[in-house]
């Protein structure tokens, strides 16, 4: 296991290096990320390459036995190819080049970028490709969809449009182009959304399909910087690191030519006192081991209290460096690197706060990232361990960029459905992987599938196939409502799902913050956002209305279908709902879980062929006392406890 550090040398003073490398080395740092921002620096002038500054910590390193993580610079080019190359700048919704200030402001189709991009990558990976410290490649940083509205992006999207309808008569039907007198009659009529509109005042077809290309132009530039990496080292790891930005890409599709996935990971620094609020980033990371369903890493970790373009957050309570960085290694991460090693004097990030301050004084915080370098090698027995779920919830990107589109009612939103029915799942100490709807299903007891709003006939025959085969289902609200055209299907919810769930929607509400309640096995739970009214033909109810005109209706129900079951739940609820209805489930179909533990405290699994390794994770403020399996717990405050089991 490994715990590594972002370090910008061109950012400091020469005199820092070697002290920063002794310190690492001592310190028990295994690997260090560079390079990312650094393109003026290595090519001040057009064609005038400065590499000595890179070769000679790039050798401080080596020398301590620090591995290295090299960046492609290609996120903030030098201000004089923006000035050689207008073309390569971002164009904005209203038809203009978006002012440079900040960073990201390159254009993924700027011939000229893409140009002085290669010859940049091109020099750095020749440089170092024999280098046999440097032992991964990251393309860029936080790559977001490629949202630019220049011509060669406009002509782009026009192409990507004439390749998959071939006809305009077929994307004019797709769309329902007749609404509102939008049918094209010229393909040179078919523009990206410009202006300044809300989301869901156009098309919402095209929308989706912009969604779509900017994503997919995305995973064209990645590809583009893959290829002139491979030129020079074929065999090396090469990733990228994602967030979960606005506009967001197919997580999916990106990596799925990259050899592993990385993630940059901000937990909470001020926990919510309420009880409904979800503020464990367990959720992130299964999402991020789901894409490729292996382990992955982590290229940026908290160090410190954040604050940029933003007032700054409170800092890190003692135990959040090493509790958060060991709960990313519970949930199959296998190197950490730290953002970042110091905290920036320059810039704008200078109060997002790294392990050393403006001090130049290593305090608290440093100190416990010291004993996590320690702790992390005597975790050494884990690396080759994997994480083996026996329950998946699906993401689908479609249903992600729709909801952004036409959100459906107050405070639904679609990740923090998937993030409820999660918490409710490691609540349990059941372990989750979060996978694409495309996935394979195979292996799964159970699976949950909330808000399948986009419906894909290969997503629908997949399910199906997999309930009639033995597994249990869980569907929710806002399922089946829309095809891949992002226009509503004409038939009774949840549409495609009717047959497996044996009830359909005679009518819904979204109820939005109001307040009401249903009840479940004689307990009352409180529901909000939506209410499918249901008509349960001959299905078990599971849970009923206790409010409106639909009071004593069905709001959860459960159907036999071929060798399995699905649920089918029309509301969203509090926290305990979901929490008491999945032991229900996973009890119901032979899944082990868990007593029930104090809120916040978070039991996971990763094993290898002789052991079971079990983490305990306080992710809480508080101190806390529980019994698990006959055993008494105190543990503090973001407190991990490493437990093996030999199987």
């Amino acid at each position: 296991m490994r715990i590594g550090v972002d370090y910008y040398p061109e950012q400091w003073n020469p005199q820092f290096w070697q002290e920063d490398a002794d310190r690492m080395a001592e310190t028990g740092v295994k690997v260090v990320r560079l390079a990312e921002f650094a393109w003026s620096v290595l090519e001040p002038r057009q064609d005038q390459f400065e590499f000595d500054w890179l070769d000679t910590i790039i050798r401080m390193f080596t020398e301590k036995g620090i591995q290295i993580v090299l960046c492609t610079p290609t996120n903030c080019p030098p201000l004089w190819l923006y000035e050689a190359y207008p073309d390569a700048v971002q164009t904005g919704t209203d038809g203009n080049p978006i002012a440079i200030g900040v960073r990201g402001h390159r254009c993924y189709r700027s011939p000229a970028f893409l140009q002085r991009m290669e010859i940049i990558i091109d020099q750095m990976v020749s440089r170092y490709k024999d280098n046999s410290h440097v032992i991964a490649w990251q393309i860029d940083n936080e790559l977001e969809a490629n949202f630019c509205r220049c011509p060669n992006c406009q002509e782009g999207f026009r192409n990507y449009l004439q390749e998959k309808y071939q006809t305009l008569e077929e994307m004019n039907r797709c769309y329902g182009n007749t609404v509102w007198s939008g049918s094209y009659s010229d393909w040179s009529q078919v523009k990206p959304p410009m202006g300044s509109y809300a989301k869901g005042w156009y098309n919402p077809g095209l929308m989706l399909d912009y969604h779509r290309f900017a994503a997919a132009d995305t995973e064209r530039f990645v590809q583009h910087q893959l290829a002139c990496i491979r030129k020079h080292c074929p065999d090396i790891p090469v990733t990228t690191n994602t967030w979960f930005c606005e506009n967001h890409v197919d997580f999916h599709k990106l990596f799925r030519s990259l050899d592993f996935v990385s993630y940059d990971n901000y937990p909470a620094l001020r926990l919510p006192q309420d009880a409904e609020s979800l503020h464990s980033h367990a959720f992130h990371l299964d999402f991020m081991r789901g894409i490729k369903r292996q382990n992955f890493w982590i290229m940026e970790q908290l160090s410190g209290g954040m604050g940029s373009w933003s007032p700054m957050s409170q800092t890190t309570s003692p135990g959040m460096i090493k509790g958060y960085a060991l709960q990313a290694f519970a949930h199959g991460a296998d190197t950490i690197v730290h953002f970042r090693w110091r905290t920036a004097v320059q810039g704008a990030e200078m109060f997002w706060h790294g392990l050393i301050d403006h001090s130049n004084i290593p305090g608290r915080r440093f100190e416990e990232f010291t004993e996590l370098c320690s702790q992390a090698e005597a975790l050494s027995d884990i690396a080759n361990s994997a994480y083996v779920s026996r329950a998946a919830i699906l993401y689908d990107t479609d249903t992600d960029f729709a909801l952004n589109i036409q959100p459906q009612t107050d405070g639904f939103h679609y990740l923090q459905q998937l993030k409820l029915w999660h918490d409710a799942c490691l609540h349990c100490g059941v372990n989750t992987d979060i996978i694409s709807a495309d996935a394979s299903l195979e292996g799964y007891s159970v699976v949950i599938a909330p808000a399948l709003y986009i419906t894909h006939p290969g997503t629908a025959e997949a399910l199906h196939a997999y309930v009639q085969g033995g597994g249990t289902l869980i569907l929710t609200l806002r399922s089946g409502v829309k095809d891949a055209c992002n226009s509503c299907i004409m038939d009774a919810l949840p549409t495609v799902y009717r047959d497996m769930t044996g009830a359909y929607a005679e009518e819904y509400n979204p109820i939005g913050w109001e307040q009401q309640y249903m009840e479940m096995d004689g307990k009352t739970y409180r529901i909000s956002q939506w209410c499918d009214i249901l008509r349960a033909n001959g299905t078990k109810v599971i849970a009923s209305y206790q409010d409106g005109f639909y009071a004593g209706k069905p709001a959860v129900t459960k159907n036999a279908y071929g060798k399995g079951y699905a649920y089918y739940v029309g509301t969203a609820a509090e926290r305990q709902f979901y929490q008491d209805f999945m032991r229900t489930v996973f009890t119901g179909c032979g899944t082990d879980c868990i007593e029930p533990l104090p809120l916040g405290i978070e039991v996971t699994t990763r094993e290898d062929e002789n052991t079971i390794f079990r983490f305990i994770f306080n992710n809480t403020d508080k101190t806390q006392h529980f019994s698990l399996n006959d055993k008494e717990y105190t543990m503090q405050p973001f407190e991990m406890a490493v437990e093996r089991i030999a199987k």
